[in-house]
């Protein structure tokens, strides 16, 4: 946790240097099950370490630098866990979460600098969660989850009639909500096949396997169909490049019957909130390197979607998300 230094205490980067490692530290106290295991209560750290099968002294090394941090806390009995990392790094959940963001910044961005020196990905993201099957299980479960929480909302939002059409939403937890909100609503998932596979056993437990069609493939390959009422884009135009969305909000147009609507969910480029504008720079140059996508301006997503014959498109800022917004156009 971040130990709010006085500007004056050292120089910036110091306080960047320790939140970096504070951060690194958490991170192996996650992986190692440090937390999980104080989750009953404190034990001293030769205790500690039998249970989790570590060295004694590197054990008692790693819990005094969480100590310094507030993630663990020192006691006559031994080491435990603070209340906030007992509510928050405790179980699955944001302790996935954090697991996941530890992996991608101190492993997929060794070669940061090559992406920033030559404008293009030095990694392929996607193939390089494939080569990690407990990393990518954490991406979709952190994708699934966020879904969740922000689908009541996005069902209030999004116009619906009798067809949708959602590209990327392997999960297919918007479909099954919207599915579910409106009885006469049949949907049509389109995303690559390990990404489906979550969202096939999701569909059969909604018993909506006769209206969810699972389409895997590639959607800037596959025909997409035509009619349309809807089409989602739930986080797909920050991962690729400003051609790629332009030539992809054009087929998706295709697909839409006249007046259909498409909607997108992006993160703003700026926020009011500091976190989370903090959040979307950093997002923005990891979906750089990673993807050679970025964190867009609403001005620039407003110009695709009219040279591909949107309408102005409307904002709708999400509460149960901050800092992400619904961005609604309707083919003219």
């Amino acid at each position: 946790m971040p130990l709010h230094l006085p500007p004056d205490d050292g120089p910036p980067s110091f306080h960047d240097l320790l939140a970096t490692a504070g951060y690194r530290a958490l991170a192996a106290g996650l992986r190692l099950g440090v937390f999980d295991a104080l989750a009953d209560g404190p034990r001293p750290v030769g205790e500690l370490a039998a249970a989790l099968g570590t060295d004694p002294r590197g054990t008692a090394l790693l819990c005094e630098a969480l100590v310094s941090f507030d993630y663990l806390a020192p006691g006559p009995d031994g080491y435990a866990n603070t209340a906030a990392t007992a509510a928050w790094l405790t179980g699955s959940g944001y302790a996935d979460v954090q697991k996941f963001w530890s992996v991608v910044l101190f492993e997929s961005w060794t070669d940061l600098e090559e992406s920033v020196r030559t404008g293009k990905p030095a990694i392929d993201f996607y193939a390089w969660l494939a080569e990690r099957p407990e990393v990518l299980r954490r991406f979709q479960g952190m994708l699934s989850g966020h879904a969740d929480a922000i689908a009541p909302e996005v069902a209030s939002v999004v116009p619906v009639g009798d067809s949708l059409l959602d590209l990327g939403g392997g999960h297919a937890k918007y479909a099954i909500r919207l599915c579910a909100a409106h009885p006469d609503l049949r949907a049509t998932v389109v995303d690559l096949p390990d990404a489906l596979a979550v969202g096939a056993g999701a569909v059969t437990d909604a018993r909506l396997c006769d209206r969810i069609t699972l389409r895997p493939g590639d959607y800037d390959v596959l025909d997409l169909g035509s009619g349309f009422d809807t089409a989602l884009l739930f986080n797909v135009v920050h991962g690729r490049p400003a051609a790629a969305n332009e030539a992809l909000l054009t087929r998706v147009a295709a697909a839409l019957r006249p007046g259909g609507s498409v909607v997108l969910l992006e993160h703003d480029e700026h926020s009011p909130d500091r976190a989370a504008d903090a959040f979307a720079r950093v997002f923005s140059l990891n979906l750089f390197h990673g993807q050679g996508g970025q964190v867009y301006p609403e001005g620039e997503i407003a110009s695709w979607l009219a040279s591909a014959g949107f309408d102005e498109p409307s904002r709708h800022p999400l509460e149960s998300s901050p800092g992400q917004s619904l961005v609604v156009a309707r083919k003219g």
